[in-house]
């Protein structure tokens, strides 16, 4: 399975933050982009557009998604059942502020991180557009278990039932 390109309107922040940390390349809409922008958007760079507003949805037709519920978790259940997503394509291989793939991290940028971090086993990575360095922490640990729990609860696959539903 590929990944997806997406593009997430401004209210939809947490589970573009989701989707960069499976490693899907996921652009998220300025404040305030005009609707005919965000749609243009999408349709050059070939990106389905996630939207909590119901008329933009309509309007980006099969290249838009309303998904109806506010908490990214939630959100991300919905896209998996309306489209093929895998939740552990490429982890922690972009980043999360503003979506450029990441590179291993020199020892110069290692040495910005906490003393305590830098003896971790790593990887460690850098963005080279905002330069922010990231290293396998409790944040990654927690997030990566919830990447698990969305794989787990997306296990019946496009258009299919949450694993945990009956």
């Amino acid at each position: 399975m590929t990944g997806g390109r997406y593009l997430c309107d401004e209210m939809m922040g947490g589970l573009a933050t989701l989707l960069r940390a499976a490693g899907h390349d996921t652009r998220l809409a300025a404040a305030g982009m005009p609707d005919g922008e965000l749609l243009a958007l999408a349709a050059r760079e070939e990106r389905l557009l996630l939207t909590c507003d119901r008329a933009l949805a309509g309007r980006a037709g099969d290249r838009g998604l309303l998904p109806r519920t506010g908490r990214a978790d939630d959100q991300a259940a919905e896209l998996c059942r309306a489209r093929a997503i895998d939740w552990r394509l490429a982890p922690f291989s972009r980043c999360l502020v503003d979506n450029a793939p990441l590179r291993p991290a020199g020892p110069h940028e290692i040495a910005r991180a906490p003393a305590a971090s830098r003896t971790l086993p790593g990887p460690f990575r850098t963005c080279p557009a905002c330069a922010r360095l990231y290293w396998p922490g409790s944040h990654v640990r927690r997030m990566s278990a919830r990447l698990d729990r969305l794989s787990l609860r997306c296990a019946g696959g496009p258009h299919g039932q949450d694993a945990t539903s009956e």
